[in-house]
């Protein structure tokens, strides 16, 4: 397929009402590292090459800032500049220097339904690995949609994502050889519904989900292995009720692949995934997948 200027998804930008307590959580349990501090923001690394996945700034409330891709090349920052405004988003700075840990230059818009998405060329990576348990990078953030078709139109159009598969409520959208990078859950409102680091494979899912529930997170959903994308999850409600999955063995797909339909997604009556194993999802992490919101701009 065309290669799409969005490039990969690197990091996810989050407001938290207590800074150093998720600072611990998600060194400490959810096996983070610290790459770079300020006096509001702390910014945590993987296990792969980029500078930091997660950014932690303080907040009174729980929020999300934006969410970051990297570029192929500097020129796909104008692409993306040019597409934005003609599929209904807006530029909000850029391409400009990134004046915080990590560097490079980027392009700040904003999409058609108000959420900010950052694309970064140039940024500051590590050339060396963290250790075996450590997720290495996130794979997918899901958002809610008050319109799915809107946000998958702009996706589609001015970032050049392209539709792997749409079950009976969520559109899977991809910007490279995995599955999904993004995907659009019918919603009532436009929030945040989830937020996947990928784990190296399944005994690091496991290992993590007991590291969780040793450290008193329970898991809220899984362990089981989806359809669309094919992925092992094990699902859990972290600090001030972020829905954060670890994941594993994520489909990789290319123009051969067939987009599915609602109709090639479904269960047999009491199975969630596809082993059969998993209970359905807490009543916790359903109220908790619908409360983030994202800042204004």
């Amino acid at each position: 397929m065309p290669a799409s200027p969005a490039g990969q998804l690197r990091s996810i930008a989050i407001g938290v009402t207590d800074l150093e307590a998720a600072e611990r959580f998600y060194t400490g349990t959810w096996n983070l590292q610290a790459a770079a501090r300020t006096d509001d923001a702390v910014y945590l690394r993987g296990g792969g090459s980029f500078h930091h996945i997660l950014a932690l700034h303080r907040s009174e409330r729980p929020d999300v800032r934006d969410v970051t891709f990297s570029t192929a090349s500097r020129a796909d920052l104008d692409v993306i500049a040019l597409r934005t405004a003609a599929a209904g988003g807006r530029v909000l700075s850029g391409p400009a220097p990134v004046e915080e840990p990590g560097g490079g230059v980027a392009v700040t818009i904003a999409d058609p339904q108000g959420r900010i998405l950052r694309f970064v060329h140039g940024d500051q990576r590590w050339t060396e690995q963290t250790h075996s348990d450590a997720p290495s990078c996130i794979t997918h953030v899901v958002f809610n949609s008050a319109d799915v078709a809107v946000a998958q139109r702009f996706f589609a159009e001015a970032l050049g994502f392209r539709l792997s598969d749409r079950t009976r409520i969520m559109a899977f959208m991809r910007c490279n050889s995995d599955h999904h990078s993004i995907a659009l859950a019918d919603s009532d409102a436009n929030t945040l519904n989830h937020i996947a680091f990928v784990m190296p494979d399944l005994d690091a899912v496991m290992r993590g989900a007991g590291r969780m529930s040793d450290a008193g997170w329970p898991i809220e959903w899984g362990v089981g292995r989806h359809g669309p994308g094919n992925n092992v999850f094990a699902y859990f409600v972290g600090p001030d009720d972020f829905v954060i999955e670890y994941t594993a063995d994520v489909l990789q797909v290319d123009d051969s692949y067939k987009v599915g339909g609602p109709a090639d997604w479904t269960w047999p009556p009491g199975r969630f995934d596809q082993w059969g194993v998993s209970k359905p999802p807490s009543d916790r992490i359903k109220q908790a997948q619908k409360k983030i919101r994202f800042i204004e701009q």
